[in-house]
């Protein structure tokens, strides 16, 4: 009985453990898109830059907008760019400068490369929107 006891202890012990877990839902809006053309391709990471979503809209009237639920509290980095010609990659010109347009969240700008992970990283701790102006 004791044995059954501590069993249903340990159930509701790591039940109200998980249920503590809390979650939000992210929308990132993206603006300054050029044209209407394609589609944009977007990538979330967590802080660990181990990314944990992708996802690929339609641009509609140079405006394009993605959620991303039930994502724990923590810190995240997104990255985008506008795949105007629909072959998923971001096409460069001869020196490797990006011919399509791009974007980080916190608006963190490129230089040489993309921006230190660092400056991407944002904080979630509740339902959040942020907007990634494209470059």
């Amino acid at each position: 009985m004791i044995r059954n006891l501590l069993l249903v202890l340990m159930v509701l012990a790591c039940n109200l453990a998980f249920s503590q877990i809390k979650t939000a839902t992210l929308t990132i809006e993206i603006t300054g898109l050029k044209n209407s053309k394609g589609n944009v391709l977007i990538q979330l990471a967590d802080e660990f830059e181990k990314t944990i979503g992708q996802q690929k809209a339609k641009v509609i009237d140079r405006y394009c907008v993605f959620q991303f639920k039930n994502l724990p509290f923590g810190k995240y980095a997104a990255r985008v760019f506008h795949d105007e010609n629909s072959n998923n990659e971001l096409d460069t010109n001869l020196f490797g400068i990006p011919s399509e347009g791009y974007g980080f969240s916190n608006n963190a700008k490129a230089m040489f490369g993309p921006p230190p992970f660092k400056d991407r990283l944002f904080e979630i701790n509740g339902d959040k929107k942020i907007t990634i102006k494209m470059n």
